[in-house]
């Protein structure tokens, strides 16, 4: 099979002697063939079982006729909002639009719709009335029961109703795209596809539903915010594939929304034929004009080594679309994907990045997961690591020790998130030799987000004292093999749970550390996440316990702006800051404060005697002539 793009045109379609395809595949990212990008992914997978995928990439909403490009497909259409939900690309934590989108020809933004699976969906089906239309990607997995949408600032129902499609997947998909392309081939009608794991579907009776939990209903929800906490919670406690149960989410007196346990992992050998299929690893040409799409720099010369992350922050929607199981790649698959790479004329040496979601995450937390799943109620690392935990690098250490080894390649970087806690549970300092010697240049990143243990429980991180202890091994390391390199803290402001005291604690140890972070990260309420039910309900979903959750644009300015205290534009609102929380004490010249006095009206007779001298001085200057020129 040659590396070819997929058609965009009907004249692409044409030359491939199609008449119609199986499958038009409509997305809100430009064309992407690479497997950083889910519909690559998907359309190469359909592919390589026989299936015909066309692409609709980034049509005009507001024109029927740009859905229309290949007529009506085969089976049906699929649908996605593209790698990231379409809220989050268009608008910053504030609600402003952003002015670029990496996704798109020449970072251009505006080219996909607010909501887009939604809009893209109405919008076929307004033209072809009884098309199969199925949904996936990001923006619907995380969407895929009713949610608190931050933008709308509303709870919304599952966006299988609203889009009108009949089929939801979640999750990354590859196992339940193939299931449900060979039931539409085989003349299975879309309304009976009801039991495929890892799929959402809608239905007006339960009487085929087998062993269910009833969740809350949407108008229950709605109502109650405890409520909607403990549907939540229900939801999260079934992410996992082997224990997983089918949730019901009732609608009107007739109309449900059914979710099906999640797919299994991907094996190993499922893994790498996912990643060995024939992809461009390029943006389509059609595109160079435009300046090509920006978000292939990140990924062009990196290698995707995992999948999954058991690391479990309550900010991050992982658990509810990769899982908690650890998935990766063979040696072998990794290596030929990099012996590839070298040969690209842009290669210049810099593998960017080996990793996942976490890079150090190469094996299962525990023994047991690859048989009876994750723990239900607890985590692998927080609040304390468990007894069952496994921390072993050996597995990353050779991989990264053989790709440095490839003729052409200057430096492996690794670029994906450490996991800090995890690393400084291993017994052997061997990972963090090579980590330090080999695979950084100058700085480390890493992400203990905040250091009041308060705000860090509900974030689902480790106590302070963890970051600390890494930071001391780190410098040591660094002494050992001789080498001057940094850590740079990614922190995070007004996560729920934190109050102007607890800003106020981390602008000290800012201070302490002597370190200003140059960007500051508000906390983004996005759909499932536990942080996100925090922010809307007041809630720990995992207690029921009340949450302090800063809300008021006012405080989180103030939050932000203590991370930032040395800015001088922030001076005034992180004066006003330490005066509401009471920490008037810290404006001062003591060695403790984070701020000095500005001269006040009370001292204007010095200000008066100080302009009095300087007059006096200018007249001696003209006196003597030293003023003129």
């Amino acid at each position: 099979m040659n590396n070819t793009f997929l058609p965009i045109t009907k004249q692409d379609m044409r030359e491939r002697g199609w008449t119609q395809p199986d499958f038009v595949y409509v997305t809100g990212d430009a064309y992407v063939d690479h497997p950083s990008f889910g519909v690559a992914i998907i359309s190469r997978i359909l592919e390589s079982r026989g299936y015909k995928v066309a692409i609709i990439s980034q049509p005009d909403w507001k024109k029927k006729e740009s859905i229309q490009v290949f007529g009506r497909p085969r089976l049906g259409f699929l649908v996605t909002a593209g790698n990231m939900d379409s809220m989050v690309n268009h608008y910053s934590v504030s609600k402003k639009r952003r002015k670029k989108d990496a996704y798109t020809p020449g970072g251009v933004a505006g080219k996909r719709p607010d909501y887009a699976v939604v809009v893209y969906c109405n919008l076929i089906r307004q033209t072809y009335k009884d098309v199969p239309i199925l949904i996936g990607g990001i923006e619907a997995s995380l969407r895929r029961l009713a949610h608190y949408d931050y933008w709308s600032n509303k709870v919304k129902r599952s966006i299988l109703l609203d889009s009108q499609a009949d089929l939801l997947m979640y999750g990354m998909g590859e196992h339940s795209i193939v299931e449900i392309a060979e039931a539409l081939d085989a003349g299975l009608d879309v309304k009976d596809i009801t039991y495929i794991p890892g799929t959402v579907y809608k239905t007006r009776s339960l009487e085929c539903v087998y062993d269910y939990e009833l969740l809350p209903s949407y108008d229950e929800i709605c109502r109650n915010k405890r409520t909607y906490a403990e549907s939540f919670y229900t939801q999260y406690c079934n992410t996992d594939p082997f224990h997983g149960k089918c949730l019901v989410e009732p609608y009107k007196e007739t109309e449900y929304v059914v979710q099906n346990p999640p797919s299994k992992p991907l094996t190993q050998l499922e893994m790498d034929d996912v990643y060995a299929l024939p992809y461009c690893k390029d943006y389509h040409p059609s595109y160079r004009e435009a300046g090509g799409v920006p978000a292939i720099s990140e990924v062009k010369f990196s290698l995707v080594s995992n999948r999954g992350c058991f690391g479990g922050c309550s900010f991050c929607a992982l658990t509810f679309h990769q899982g908690r199981i650890i998935q990766t790649r063979s040696h072998a698959s990794i290596m030929e994907e990099a012996r590839e790479m070298t040969k690209d004329p842009e290669f210049k040496g810099y593998i960017h990045d080996v990793g996942g979601p976490t890079a150090n995450f190469r094996r299962p937390s525990c023994d047991k997961q690859l048989e009876h799943g994750v723990c239900k109620n607890k985590q692998c690392l927080f609040p304390k690591p468990c007894q069952n935990l496994k921390v072993d690098h050996e597995d990353y250490i050779a991989l990264l020790r053989k790709l440095r080894k490839i003729p052409k390649v200057k430096k492996v970087f690794i670029r994906s998130g450490i996991r800090f806690d995890y690393l400084i549970y291993d017994k052997s300092d061997a990972f963090l030799k090579e980590l330090c010697q080999y695979h950084i240049s100058g700085q480390l990143k890493v992400a203990p987000e905040h250091v009041s243990n308060r705000v860090l429980m509900k974030m689902g991180k480790p106590s302070h004292d963890v970051y600390e202890a890494f930071t001391k091994k780190y410098e040591k390391m660094n002494e050992r093999i001789g080498m001057k390199q940094f850590l740079v803290p990614y922190l995070m402001s007004s996560h729920p749970g934190s109050t102007l005291n607890d800003a106020i604690e981390l602008a000290l140890y800012l201070k302490k550390i002597n370190h200003m972070p140059e960007q500051v990260q508000d906390f983004y309420p996005t759909p499932s996440t536990l942080s996100t039910c925090m922010y809307y309900t007041g809630l720990d979903p995992r207690t029921m316990e009340p949450v302090y959750v800063p809300k008021s644009p006012k405080e989180k300015q103030m939050q932000r702006a203590l991370m930032q205290y040395k800015n001088p534009a922030n001076y005034e609102i992180v004066v006003e800051a330490l005066k509401k929380a009471g920490r008037a004490d810290l404006i001062g010249y003591g060695s403790q404060c984070l701020i000095r006095p500005r001269k006040e009206e009370g001292q204007g007779r010095d200000k008066k005697v100080n302009k009095k001298k300087k007059t006096i001085r200018n007249m001696h200057r003209k006196q003597s002539g030293k003023g003129r020129r």
